[in-house]
Parts: C-alpha cells; structure tokens; sequence
C-alpha cells in the first residue's frame, strides 16, 4: 500500500512540473507590444512623427524628437498637450514618405528626361550643321566617336536613374554637368563665322583633348551603372 501511495505521489509530482514548465515556456513565448517603442521605431523610419509619452519626450527629448505644447480646448478637460513636429527636430525621418518619396522620384525622372532631350537636340542640331561646314577639316574624323561615346553617356545616366529610383540622382547630376561642359566646348570649338577663326591644328589638338575627357566620363558612367545594378 505504501509502495502504491508512493507512486501516487511521484506522479502527481512529475504531472505539477510538466505543468508549470509548460506554462513557464509559453509565457516566455508570449510577444508582448509595446506601443511607446513602436511609435518611436515608426518615427524614426517611415513617420508619421509621433512619440510617447509625450511630456517624457518635451522635458528630456525635446531636441530630437521636435516636442512642442500648445492649449487644447476640452471643457473639463482642458489643458496643455504635446505634440510633435519633425522640422523643428535635429534629426529626421531616415526614409521619406511613401508619397513625398514618389512626387521626389517624378520630379527627379521629369529632370533626368529634359536633361536627355537637351542633350539629344544638341547633337542633332550638330549633325546638321556639321553638314555645312567645309572650314572644320578635322571635326568629321572625331564626330563618330563623340555620337558613340555620348549615346553610352545618356543612355547610362538614364539607366542609372531609372534603376535606382531617383537614389542616384546626385551622381548623374554632376555627370551631366560634366558632360555639358564638354559639348560646350566641343561646340565653340567647331563654331565657324567671323571672329571664330581657328587654326585646324588648333582644333585637332583640342578634340584629342575633348575626346580624352569624354572616354573618361564614359568609363566613371560604366562604373555608375555597375553600382547602380549591384546594389538597386
């Protein structure tokens, strides 16, 4: 009988420890929410700008998290409020808002396409007049090459900016101002008419130079589109 009894026992002991381990695990499980840390996450990535508790945030966060008091009016209830407000806050949100974001990368394709048809109308106007002029002797043994080189030029950047979504839009930028800057030259170069006289060893000795430049902007664009696949 005491054997049996003591049997009992161990089992009703081992059945209460089952139970308490289980119930422990699942409590360890449990997920447990916090709002104040979700806002602050929330803030932080993608807005809005909200913080809690928000007089925690005036007296001690004020700096970087923008908190602001004003007078709300509540019958009873009435009293001073926190709110917050990004511009006034050291730092910012580290992503934009979806549709600030989206207005962004329009704007940011509209620029990238005038760039593209400005430098497109350019060169068809250089082709033209290319055509007319007998004086340049030595601008049709390049003209090829700067056509070739500027299609790769302009297709790349536009690539670059497509692919990245408006992400690599400072780079293209002072590439196409580079690249400008030496169509300009190019074009004043070849530029005929009184008062643009110019020796044509003069000329050759700049479109080699032109031509150097122009190879290397070809090459750091090559490089932009690697990135831009690599990583976008």
């Amino acid at each position: 009988m005491k054997h049996i009894l003591s049997s009992i026992i161990i089992i009703v002991c081992l059945a209460l420890a089952f139970l308490f381990v289980g119930s422990g695990s699942a409590y360890a499980q449990k997920k447990v929410h916090d709002s104040q840390k979700e806002k602050q996450w929330r803030s932080m990535e993608t807005g809005p700008w909200d913080f809690e508790p928000g007089w925690y945030y005036y007296f001690l966060h004020k700096n970087y998290s923008g908190a602001e008091t004003y007078w709300k009016w509540s019958g009873f209830k009435s009293g001073y409020r926190v709110r917050f407000k990004e511009h006034k806050s050291n730092v910012k949100t580290i992503m934009p808002r979806r549709i600030a974001q989206e207005e962004l990368q329009k704007e940011k394709v509209k620029k990238a396409e005038e760039e593209h048809v400005k430098v497109k109308e350019m060169h068809d106007e250089e082709v033209v007049r290319a055509a007319d002029r007998n004086v340049d002797l030595v601008y049709s043994s390049f003209k090829d090459d700067f056509n070739r080189m500027q299609g790769a030029i302009t297709e790349g950047l536009s690539y670059c900016l497509t692919k990245s979504k408006g992400k690599l839009y400072p780079q293209v930028n002072e590439f196409q101002r580079q690249n400008d800057m030496i169509c300009q030259s190019i074009a004043y170069t070849h530029k005929q008419g009184i008062g643009n006289e110019l020796e044509n060893s003069k000329r050759q000795e700049a479109y080699v130079e032109y031509k150097k430049q122009m190879e290397e902007l070809v090459s750091r664009v090559a490089h932009l589109v690697g990135m831009a696949q690599q990583y976008y």
